[in-house]
């Protein structure tokens, strides 16, 4: 393993260890670094600005479009299948105009086409929120009855400087909870905050370590509580980097294009928590997925620095979740995103969406 590797995966067992049993002092920023880059973090904040308005609203029930006579069960007889976003202003949708250009809505679209069942989505991640907002956004997704939640989660918590052992605790506290009630859950571990061209270094250099180490902490607590997670590097990373159309206007926010990409990224891990994603056994021109079993820690740092890679729990019980399951599956184009039903709903202010519906 590499030496950055494996540096990341021993500091990110650590802060899961502190998690654990209560700890909060490990803090995303050292104290030594504090003053140097207070500077820095303001100029950045001016320089990034702020997107007017809020999210579009995008809940509602989707997959109707791809009905086929005989395909599907009647709505009648079989509910659609409800699907929680939990998180952040990712999670959220911010930076779009429409609410079918929103990451829970592509994935709604997306699952439903997979599942071949109408999806219902029920967002209540908000703008600003961290990783001490989970509990309570989980007992609002709750009475839903989810069969699966996302959860988009840890920019904040990056650029707030919260204690990272405080924030990895409050996620496993989450998924727990979610995963109690039979909740099947995927998260989104923090975007590489070290590659939004307003930052400079040395910033840049300290905001790209420490969304890794918090990525990979994520994952060892995500695991370890039951769910699954998808490296979401690429959300604010290098392939961001090279292509500024997949930001919003504040460079920051991901556009329409950027949501679309992650959300391709993360649809085979949703679908595979529900056992829909088909065996990937791969041809000539399309090799299967890549995928080893490691310990937890181990694949935790590794997926940190690759984007789109899942992991997840290499058996059930305890000591089976102390080894992951690291796989990088094959992506799949997202089908169209036909809006959700009931088009008479009023739109939220901003949208041009007839069929998003309001909570």
């Amino acid at each position: 393993m590499p030496g950055a590797q494996a540096s990341r995966a021993r500091v990110a067992r650590r802060i899961a260890t502190a998690a654990a049993y209560g700890g909060g002092g490990i803090g995303l920023l050292g104290v030594g670094l504090a003053g140097l880059l207070l500077t820095e973090s303001r100029m950045a904040i001016r320089a990034i600005g702020l997107l007017d308005g809020d999210p579009p609203r995008a809940d509602g029930v989707y997959g109707d479009a791809f009905t086929d006579a005989g395909t599907i069960v009647p709505a009648s007889d079989e509910p659609p299948l409800v699907l929680a976003f939990l998180g952040d202003s990712t999670a959220a949708g911010l930076g779009v105009n429409r609410g079918r250009e929103t990451p829970g809505a592509l994935l709604a679209s997306g699952l439903a086409s997979v599942a071949e069942r109408r999806v219902r989505l029920v967002n209540v991640a908000k703008s600003g929120a961290r990783s001490e907002d989970l509990v309570d956004q989980a007992a609002l997704a709750l009475p839903h009855r989810p069969a699966l939640a996302v959860i988009m989660i840890g920019a904040n918590d990056v650029t707030r400087h919260s204690p990272a052992a405080q924030c990895v605790r409050q996620l496993g506290d989450a998924v727990r909870i979610l995963r109690s009630a039979g909740c099947e859950v995927v998260v989104g571990t923090c975007p590489d905050l070290g590659t939004i061209k307003p930052v400079r270094p040395p910033l840049r250099w300290v905001a790209r370590r420490l969304s890794r180490q918090l990525a990979a902490a994520q994952t060892i607590a995500v695991v370890e509580a039951g769910g699954r997670t998808v490296s979401l590097g690429s959300l604010l990373g290098p392939e961001f980097a090279t292509r500024p159309e997949l930001f919003a206007a504040d460079r920051y926010h991901p556009s329409a294009q950027g949501y679309a990409t992650a959300a391709m990224a993360m649809l085979p891990s949703l679908c595979a928590s529900l056992d829909l994603w088909p065996d990937e056994e791969g041809t000539a021109a399309e090799p299967p997925a890549t995928q080893a079993v490691l310990p937890v820690e181990v694949a935790a740092a590794a997926a940190a620095g690759r984007s789109g890679t899942e992991v997840a729990a290499a058996g059930t019980g305890p000591a089976a979740r102390r080894w992951a399951l690291m796989r990088h599956r094959l992506r799949l184009g997202l089908p169209g995103t036909p809006e959700p039903e009931a088009a008479s709903a009023s739109s939220h202010p901003g949208s041009d969406d007839a069929g998003a519906t309001k909570r």
